[in-house]
C-alpha cells in the first residue's frame, strides 16, 4: 500500500464524515415536520353534521346506520372502538385521507371526500379481525340518532 492510497483513504473518510454530520443537521427539521403531518387538523370532518347516518356499500346491497358525534367517526368503520394511531396523507378542504393503525387488530385507509355536509363518499382497505376487506360506500344523514 502506498503513501497515495492511504491519504486518499483518508479524505474519502474525512469528505464521509462531513457528508454525515451535514445529514444530521437536517435530521432535526425532518423529525420536527413529521409530528406536523400527524396532527394535521382534519377540519373537513368538523363540516359534517352530528346524528344518524347511513352507510350504504356499493359492493353490496347492505347498509349500515351510524350515530356520528363528528365527521371522524366514519375514519375507522371497521375498526370502531379501537384506539389507533393515524397518519393524515391528505387533509384538503372537500376531501382527507387517512392511514392508521390498531395495535394488534389491523390497519386501514380511508379517504372522505365531502359532497355536502350531509352526504360523503367513503372509499376504505384494509385489514381487520386478521383478514383483507375493501369497500367503496356513501354515508347520508338521516336524521338523530336512534
Amino acid at each position: 500500500m502506498s503513501l497515495t492510497t492511504v491519504t486518499e483513504g483518508h479524505m474519502r473518510g474525512k469528505r464521509a464524515a462531513k457528508m454525515g454530520l451535514a445529514g444530521l443537521v437536517g435530521l432535526p427539521i425532518a423529525m420536527s415536520a413529521a409530528p406536523l403531518l400527524a396532527q394535521a387538523s382534519l377540519a373537513m370532518l368538523d363540516t359534517l353534521n352530528p346524528g344518524g347516518w347511513e352507510v350504504r356499500y356499493r359492493d353490496s346491497a347492505g347498509a349500515g346506520k351510524v350515530c356520528l358525534r363528528n365527521g371522524r367517526d366514519l375514519l375507522q368503520l371497521r375498526h370502531r372502538g379501537n384506539n389507533c394511531n393515524r397518519f393524515v396523507v391528505e387533509d384538503g378542504a372537500a376531501e382527507v385521507t387517512v392511514q392508521y393503525t390498531c395495535r394488534g387488530n389491523g390497519y386501514g385507509r380511508t379517504s372522505i371526500r365531502k359532497e355536502t355536509p350531509s352526504l360523503v363518499q367513503i372509499d376504505s382497505q384494509g385489514i381487520a379481525d386478521g383478514k383483507p376487506f375493501q369497500f367503496s360506500a356513501e354515508a347520508r344523514r338521516t336524521g338523530a340518532c336512534s
